[in-house]
This record gives structure tokens, sequence and C-alpha cells, in this order.
């Protein structure tokens, strides 16, 4: 039997931090951008990726929209925990990288 997938909110997901970090660390740099779409009823949801992979610096955040520094904080501060607990466990054949990355060997 398999174990039941949890989400997260989207709301949350991009409240708490989630979207800024993965755009500022990861889509920004490569040109890119992960996209929330809020609704007139609030609902909210991913719509998709932007693609500025043309442009040669990458995206920036608009003024209005920079990172929150105790939100970026609190991110980081969860991946150091993960990455410490992944660090301590041993697979067979997968190699655990300092930064956390699973990697096959």
């Amino acid at each position: 039997m398999s174990e039941e997938i949890k989400r997260i909110d989207i709301k949350e997901f991009r409240e708490k931090g989630f979207l800024q970090e993965v755009n500022r660390l990861f889509f920004h740099p490569l040109g890119m951008a992960l996209e929330v779409i809020v609704e007139e009823d609030g609902t909210e949801s991913l719509g998709g990726v932007w693609d500025y992979r043309d442009d040669p610096e990458g995206m920036f955040f608009a003024e209005e929209l920079l990172p929150k520094l105790a939100r970026a904080n609190a991110i980081e501060e969860l991946r150091k925990s993960k990455i410490q607990a992944r660090r301590n466990i041993k697979y067979e054949g997968v190699h655990i990288s300092p930064n956390g990355i699973q990697l096959a060997e």
C-alpha cells in the first residue's frame, strides 16, 4: 500500500516564502519564474513558468516584491535542518551531497 501524498496549499507556499526562495535561488538566475495566480475569490494556484532565458542576467524581483529577509532566513533554517537529517541517513547506491542533494552513485 502506498503512502498518501501530502500537499501544501499554494497560498501557504507563497505566504511562507517558499515561492520567493525557489524563484530567488533557482528560477530567477536562469531567467525563469514560477508563477502563482490569485483568483478574484482569493484561491491560488500554480500558473506556469515565465521564460526569459534570453535575458543575459536572468530575472530580478521588482522593487516592491523584493524578498523578505525573515522569510528567507526561516526557509534557510528549515533547509539546513533537512540537509543534516538527510546526511545522517545512509542509502544503498545513493549519495547525499554536502548541500543535501540526492544523487545516484
